[in-house]
């Protein structure tokens, strides 16, 4: 080991230079990660195949602008040097250093890394006078010969430089050792990967304008976008800009009763941070006022969030790509350009189609779900009708075998292929006992810690019409999911409790074997629950009296559960547990994935009875590991919420006549259950919405990192809480099955296995898994709401019915109205005040339209004045909208709620008695769904070709008997003339 020194210059925070001495130790042994090596470096990991024809060595320029370019799988055998990833992580910024540390520690990519400037033969100090830019060129040089020679010239080594000069200096000064650039190398050695040179194109024309701009910045910003970290100066009072009451985001407001206080303002006078990341843009049609050159053309595109600013892009390809969604990344922003540079990176496809709006949700949220690669299917086991799985005897050896002991039950939604729960209740002790089973998918039996699998998973994406497993279908629609009738491993939390007072005497955990012999869905066990008639599909082909003494059975042990979950509820409501609302909608698709229906969700008894059980389980693991391991347990808290985010709730339940208590949880949900209007339903629903909008965010942690007072779960109202109960779907429940093991192993004085991850490792997976579970929500949010607008987006709203629905006023803005609308889950602004100073003024008959007059503000309501009088609107009013689309071809698409009468919306027929108008629709529904099954029948006879689901699930796509019945429940549920006019409209 050799000592030398290396000599830096650098600057303090107040702008003086220092000159700072650091020891440097070379050594003559570093690793190469050849596996042609002869020298018997210590080569730990993956090895460069020994079969290539050469290994490539980038140096710095092409390591920090074109690292997309070596990403391709197809480009093996590449050396990053230690001077290179050094100066991407000083250039660009931690996100690009670490995506290029990722980059080489993924066993799909054929490269590694040499530390060049720790080995005694390759290391090149610093000349005096030397540029930097000359010197790194140098250094890398000195390591791809060092290479060739290290290999005795077994290997030929080309350096790859954007940098002319040095192909000119060093391509001929020894053999074996190659420099080209980056064009001639693709050219000569990859001509046939086509992607890779357009990619090369584009960012070599985003490249050459750095030094092209001339306009002027914009001052306050200062070059910094929306995600960046910076440093920011407080301007004084009187450069303070008032803040906008706005009715929605993103919206211009007019009026002088939007001003209010004025907002601290300030400017951007650091950036602390780069966090560039991939954005979706639109390439906006041609005004002529784009440069351009002899060979491309320089656009200024569009992105979709509204928050970031134009990207100026180079391409030769602008009139192919106008009106479509591309894909860019930004390369520079000059101190002289209002505008950053970037280049594209791929086409999402044309503005406005499905697929490409589905795919920018998911890229604007950072979310990449590409194929399971070969690697990871490899780790799955195989399941096939050649060769079926079957159970390790020996762990079915260490488990308790539940199969012949317990009735185990899942409960799901209908057609759910992910099972990750299961439950069991019986009685034992001659009736003194209940036993409560909670039995979850043991997911971690088949994805081992530190495999691919594991280190890829994060959580399952769910969007309107489709999701994104976690995990490969082998696992998640199959040997994990717990399906019914067939054995499986599971993990299980058993409780012994009192027959009576349900108190818990005893609780186990531990690895079990089940069979589950019901698969559920809700309905149908609401259904079973409710004593109606229900055909449970495992009893179908079952003597009578057989099948009543099964079904008995399954009855019993619903109801058991029912009144074990109503125990478990009424505790947490003691505490001060809230009952929450949030608004989740559907969308019903057909054959061709085009909108029919959007239903939101009707909440039914066994939710919660399921909800309830699982609530349970995660509470009880999360103290069993955070009581085995007080400091390294992952559990999830949910902090009070900001006593000032309740204003909203408690100034509305006041305008309503009601009393909001928020000083507590216990206090806020009893006054939620006393806001009841027995008039109106909705009046309880809405407030209960209000509330859940203002709380705060509930987040994973480690318990090493706070106080024990700080794990209070303040919507469940439990001590201790975390997720268990779904690890086929998040890995935060995979890493909490983990710690149970282990904690399990402890309590038996058995060997844990692994180690057990420290407190910070944990408190930096919670901050991931944290991370991907907020981009998962925003874009299920963002999916939803794009596919409300995709069914509303070819209707006419001046014609179709469809697009009039009644609104129920939730909130008073300075301008408009807040309202939601039951029938279709939306929530959005009614202005009452237009741009050119016009408002809604109502008539006799409660028609709207825009006049001249004045607005005025309330806490409880607004009125409007006008040539026609005085209109008023108040909270919890119903009233009649009209939806629409605004469309934007560069941005995502949003509804515009217009008001159309100040009265609630009802059909011209009377109201009729309630049992007579449920039957009528009874008949009516069940008439056109006979006509509708007659039209399929005849279709299908023309056209005999099936659908993928009929071809592969025999699953029929025509009305049938459970359908008709969810549509009565549906219409049911609904005042008698929406039904009626939704039967209608329905029929045609």
């Amino acid at each position: 080991m050799i000592k030398t020194e290396k000599i830096l210059h650098l600057k303090s925070h107040r702008g003086r230079k220092v000159r700072v001495v650091r020891e440097h130790y070379l050594r003559e042994r570093v690793p190469c990660y050849s596996s042609l090596c002869q020298a018997d470096c210590e080569n730990d990991g993956k090895v460069l195949p020994g079969d290539l024809t050469h290994y490539v060595v980038p140096d710095v320029g092409v390591v920090v602008d074109f690292l997309e370019i070596l990403e391709f799988r197809e480009l093996q055998g590449v050396v990053f040097t230690q001077t290179a990833c050094q100066a991407v992580q000083h250039c660009k910024g931690r996100r690009q250093y670490n995506r290029l540390r990722n980059l080489i520690k993924d066993p799909r990519h054929d490269c590694v890394l040499f530390a060049n400037e720790f080995q005694e033969y390759s290391y090149c100090p610093r000349e005096k006078g030397e540029s930097q830019e000359k010197w790194q060129t140098r250094c890398v040089y000195s390591a791809a010969v060092w290479y060739h020679n290290h290999l005795a010239g077994m290997k030929d080594v080309v350096m790859i430089t954007e940098d002319q000069d040095a192909v000119a200096e060093y391509s001929s000064l020894n053999a074996g050792v190659y420099v080209i650039s980056v064009q001639d190398f693709l050219q000569n050695f990859w001509p046939e990967l086509q992607p890779a040179h357009e990619l090369y194109s584009s960012i070599s024309q985003a490249l050459q304008e750095k030094e092209s701009e001339s306009d002027v910045g914009i001052y306050n910003r200062n070059r910094a976008v929306h995600g960046d970290t910076v440093v920011v100066e407080l301007l004084p009072k009187s450069e303070w800009r008032g803040k906008v009451t706005a009715l929605s985001e993103g919206e211009e407001k007019s009026g002088e009763d939007n001003e209010s206080k004025p907002m601290p303002t300030g400017r951007v006078v650091g950036i602390l941070q780069r966090n560039w990341r991939d954005y979706v843009v639109t390439f906006p049609p041609r005004d002529g006022t784009q440069s351009q050159s002899r060979n491309s053309q320089r656009i200024l595109a569009v992105p979709w969030d509204r928050r970031i600013p134009k990207i100026r892009i180079s391409t030769q390809q602008a009139d192919a790509l106008q009106d479509h969604r591309v894909v860019v990344r930004i390369d520079s922003w000059e101190s002289t350009s209002l505008y950053p540079n970037g280049h594209s990176v791929r086409v999402l496809g044309r503005a406005g189609e499905m697929e490409t709006e589905v795919q920018t949700i998911l890229i604007e949220n950072c979310i990449h779900v590409p194929p399971f690669s070969d690697a990871q299917l490899r780790e799955m086991p195989v399941n096939s009708p050649e060769k079926p799985w079957r159970m390790d005897p020996v762990q079915v050896a260490e488990r308790r075998d539940l199969r012949e002991t317990h009735l185990v039950f899942s409960i799901d939604p209908r057609g759910c292929e992910d099972v990750d729960d299961t439950l069991s209740v019986r009685s034992i002790a001659g009736g003194k006992l209940l036993e409560l089973g909670v039995h979850i998918a043991d997911v971690t039996h088949f994805v081992a810690e530190g495999s691919l699998t594991d280190l890829e998973a994060s959580t399952t994406y769910y969007l309107a019409d489709r999701r994104y497993d976690m995990l490969p279908a082998v696992l998640s629609a199959d040997l994990c999911s717990l399906l019914g009738g067939v054995d499986r491993y599971a993990m299980s939390v058993m409780w012994e409790l009192d027959a009576q007072t349900l108190a818990v005497n005893k609780v186990w955990y531990g690895r079990t074997v089940i069979r589950s012999s019901y698969q559920l869905h809700y309905e149908l066990a609401q259904a079973l629950l409710n004593g109606e008639p229900a055909e449970v599909p495992e009893l179908a082909r079952l003597e009578p009296e057989e099948k009543d003494a099964k079904l008995a059975e399954l009855n019993q042990a619903l109801e058991t559960l029912t009144h074990v979950a109503r125990h478990l509820r009424a505790q947490r409501d003691r505490g001060g547990a809230l009952e929450l609302e949030g608004v989740e909608v559907r969308a019903q698709l057909d054959e061709q994935r085009n909108i029919t229906a959007l239903v939101p969700r009707q909440p039914l008894e066994v939710h919660e009875t399921v909800a309830e059980c699982m609530i349970y389980a995660n509470h009880w693991v999360a103290r069993k590991i955070q009581e085995t391991f007080p400091h390294q347990a992952l559990l999830r808290r949910h902090p009070p919420p900001r006593q000032e985010f309740f204003n909203q709730l408690v100034e509305s339940a006041k305008a309503m006549g009601f009393t909001i208590d928020t000083r507590t949880n216990k206090a806020l949900a009893d006054s939620l259950d006393r806001a009841v209007d027995p008039q109106d339903p909705l009046v309880n629903k809405m407030l209960r919405m209000m509330a859940t909008t203002a709380m705060s965010q509930a987040l994973y942690f480690s318990t090493g990192l706070e106080s024990q007072d700080q794990f209070y779960h303040y919507g469940l109202a439990l001590d201790r809480y975390t997720h268990f109960t779904s690890p086929i779907r998040r890995y935060a429940d995979i890493v909490v099955h983990r710690l149970l093991t282990a904690a399990i192993a402890v309590e038996r004085g058995a060997d844990s296995g692994r180690a057990i991850a420290s407190n910070k490792e944990l408190e930096e997976l919670a901050q991931h898994i944290n991370s991907k579970n907020r981009a998962a929500q925003r874009a299920q949010k963002l999916s939803t709401v794009l596919f409300q607008c995709l069914y509303f987006k070819e209707r006419d709203p001046q014609t179709d019915p469809q697009c009039v629905a009644d609104a129920i006023v939730y909130s008073i803005r300075n301008n408009g109205l807040l309202v939601y609308i039951p029938e279709y889950g939306v929530k959005g602004p009614v202005y009452l005040k237009n741009r050119e100073g016009q408002v809604v003024a109502a008539g006799e008959d409660g028609s709207c339209e825009w006049q001249s007059g004045s607005l005025r503000h309330y806490s409880d309501r607004i009125s409007t004045t006008s040539s026609c009088g005085t209109s008023t609107f108040r909270l919890c009013d119903h009233i009649t909208v009209r939806i629409s689309v605004r469309s934007t071809s560069s941005h995502a698409d949003s509804l515009n709620l217009e008001i159309i009468s100040n009265k609630p919306h009802r059909s011209a027929e009377p109201q009729q008695p309630h049992s007579q108008g449920r039957s009528q629709l009874v008949q009516e529904v069940v008439r056109q769904a006979e006509e509708a099954q007659q039209q399929a029948q005849e279709k299908a006879a023309r056209r005999p070709k099936l659908s993928r689901e009929e071809r592969e699930f025999s699953q029929s796509k025509t009305p049938n008997l459970y359908s008709l019945l969810e549509e009565v429940r549906e219409l049911a549920l609904m005042d008698l003339d929406t039904a009626a006019r939704v039967c209608v409209t329905s029929a045609s």
